[in-house]
């Protein structure tokens, strides 16, 4: 897949960036980085997954990013693990 986006492509990119935004630093840091390395490449349906993830409440993903508690669903619950797992 090509590095280059389409213009559509990267509107949805500075939507999704802005989306990304939770009045959290840590949380904003943790999906920034995922949107900034993985988005691009990522599978249509691993798309689907972090825009699910996306429409967490805040102390929820809280919660799960800090280890706290585990998202019910399997995929959430594994996409949140690896979001855990990128580097800084």
């Amino acid at each position: 897949m090509s590095e280059e986006l389409s213009a559509a492509d990267e509107i949805e990119l500075r939507r999704l960036r802005w989306r990304c935004r939770r009045g959290m630093r840590e949380l904003d840091q943790l999906l920034g980085r995922y949107l900034d390395r993985e988005w691009r490449q990522a599978s249509e349906a691993q798309r689907g997954i972090f825009l699910r993830l996306l429409e967490t409440e805040d102390d929820k993903l809280w919660h799960w990013f800090m280890g706290h508690e585990e998202a019910g669903d399997a995929e959430l619950r594994s996409l949140v693990e690896f979001i855990r797992r990128l580097p800084p």
